[in-house]
């Protein structure tokens, strides 16, 4: 909803991530934040339905255990549709998958009747995910989503979630083979766009990366 404020995950004091449970981190309620699930269970494969929500989980755990404030809403329906441009429905031939998961997401958030300003703001995170690096002090919810993503797509810095807590997210939302699926929708998106982002990560070696990740072990 406009002006939902700023949280802590359920107040707890930062560093005590290793004691975190799945069901400690505050999963937004609200009106938007249902909707966006229920479009993003409409579209998305089941293993990639799975693998927003998990990114919105690591995140929501990153910021609760270093306590960084963030909005749970924006952060929860930018993770629902942060990958929404790799779906058939909504691929573009013309710009990057992020950017074009950005698009509809601001058509979403209008529709949820978001002023402009947080409309924006949805599409920014989500643009910024596939990032090297986003500013928290700048960006608090692109930052999370940032790393959540890379944490779960390419296995990026696990030490920073406890093993229980990856355990338990993980049999809640399994994974359903995303590294062989999402594998092959990057490698198509970074033929055919080369100048994406996108791009540079298949050049970079991105499948290696996820083949390799822990999550899958």
């Amino acid at each position: 909803m406009a002006g939902f404020p700023a949280t802590h995950p359920c107040g707890r004091h930062p560093g005590m991530l290793g004691g975190v449970k799945l069901t400690d981190l505050e999963v937004p309620e609200t009106p938007a934040a249902r909707a966006a699930l229920e479009a993003a269970t409409a579209y998305c494969s089941p293993a990639l339905l799975n693998h927003s929500v998990r990114s919105y989980l690591w995140a929501a755990a990153y910021a609760d255990a270093r306590g960084i404030a963030f909005d749970a809403e924006l952060l929860y329906v930018s993770a629902m549709f942060h990958d929404i441009g790799l779906v058939a429905e909504f691929d573009s031939h013309t710009v990057p998958f992020e950017e074009a998961g950005g698009h509809v997401a601001w058509v979403f958030c209008a529709g949820a009747g978001w002023p402009v300003e947080r409309r924006v703001r949805a599409a920014e995170v989500i643009v910024r995910h596939m990032w090297d690096k986003v500013d928290v002090a700048e960006d608090p919810e692109g930052h999370l989503l940032e790393l959540s993503t890379g944490l779960d797509i390419s296995g990026r810095n696990p030490q920073d979630w406890p093993a229980g807590l990856r355990a338990e997210v993980l049999d809640r939302y399994p994974r359903l083979g995303i590294a062989g699926e999402f594998a092959a929708c990057i490698k198509e998106q970074g033929e055919r766009k080369p100048d994406s982002l996108a791009g540079g990560f298949v050049r970079g070696g991105v499948a290696e990366r996820i083949a390799a990740n822990a999550l899958d072990r």
